[in-house]
């Protein structure tokens, strides 16, 4: 059984804050950029380190995990 392919974390609102993360998925740009070319493992990574900075974030603001 293979697993499942990465899914993109884009949710369409796209814009950079003052740290240089998107606002909407917290990707940098470069990761953005990287998307489309990145094998699953680098997107795996990529997700993994999303994680992190949203948990990292949440931690300071819980307000920053609502997302409606």
């Amino acid at each position: 059984m293979t697993e499942a392919a990465a899914p993109s974390p884009c949710v369409d609102i796209c814009r950079l804050d003052a740290q240089g993360l998107c606002v909407g998925c917290r990707r940098t740009i470069d990761e953005i950029a990287e998307w489309p070319h990145a094998n699953e493992a680098r997107r795996r990574e990529i997700l993994l380190g999303l994680e992190r900075r949203t948990l990292a974030a949440s931690a300071q603001d819980p307000a920053l995990t609502a997302r409606d």
